[in-house]
């Protein structure tokens, strides 16, 4: 794998997409685990909020915003998530040194993990779409065309962390696994999921809003609430997303070379 071509064989992209597709079929319970924790999340917060609408004016006028933030969270996270969890499933394999010397390189590498964390995606996320309709009257696709602003920014976010926790990976190891499983959790806070940016300190929300995702809550908040679409927000948390994403492949590539100078890439145990 050539670290330094930015070239793309449609063909090879194609052929590990396939890899990845023939993978998740061959196990049910990985099916089935796309399905279920999202499933579980919208039935547990569905109704929480459903509670909450019944006891607080707020929440009443503001309804669905905690439904929908439960479905963009899951979007960010399932999206960072089914990118890992396809180049994990190399590392547990064995098979990165394999690919490291096939003719793939590492731009088409990126963009099979990228197709395969979109299927695994829709995979959870169309049935908690439904279930939060059937349930909860809540139809996620009534917010119309902000809706893509807010997929397509959340999804390219979910890929700068992908690319650059599977860097570091490659690099560590299996040692360093356990950062693909935590570092999304660790912006939620800051990402303002929940809840408005206002409500932290004011040095925080300076961090807050270096994030894309928290654009992307408030914006969803904004048109909830407000009935408004804020393209600004929009606008700056694609942006944001652009240098993150350059800046993720940047990282991921020293990584490798710094995982092939270091000789780590067929000893990638913990």
């Amino acid at each position: 794998m050539n670290d330094l071509s930015l070239s793309i064989a449609p063909h090879r992209i194609g052929a590990m997409i396939l890899r990845y597709w023939y993978l998740l079929l061959s196990s049910w319970p990985r099916l089935l685990e796309l399905m279920y924790w999202p499933t579980l999340q919208i039935i547990t917060w569905g109704f929480l909020q459903t509670y909450i609408a019944s006891n607080a004016g707020f929440f009443a006028r503001a309804g669905g915003t905690l439904i929908g933030a439960v479905i963009l969270w899951d979007i960010l996270f399932r999206g960072q998530l089914g990118f890992s969890i396809s180049f994990l499933e190399e590392m547990w394999a064995r098979n990165i040194g394999n690919l490291m010397m096939s003719p793939l390189t590492p731009l088409e590498f990126l963009l099979a993990l990228m197709t395969m964390s979109l299927i695994r995606l829709a995979i959870g996320i169309i049935p908690m779409t439904l279930i939060a309709v059937w349930f909860f009257d809540f139809n996620f696709y009534s917010l119309g065309l902000p809706l893509v602003a807010f997929f397509c920014n959340l999804i390219f976010t979910s890929w700068a962390v992908g690319i650059f926790v599977s860097g570091l990976v490659l690099r560590n190891g299996l040692g360093a696994e356990s950062i693909v499983w935590t570092l999304m959790f660790a912006l939620m806070p800051l990402a303002c999921v929940y809840y408005p940016v206002q409500v932290l300190p004011h040095w925080l929300q300076l961090v807050a809003w270096s994030l894309p995702p928290t654009y992307v809550f408030e914006g969803m908040r904004a048109l909830l609430i407000d009935g408004t679409f804020r393209a600004d927000l929009m606008l700056t948390a694609f942006g944001l997303n652009a240098a993150l994403l350059l800046a993720s492949f940047a990282a991921f590539i020293a990584l490798l070379r710094s995982a092939r100078r270091a000789g780590s890439l067929l000893s990638s145990g913990e």
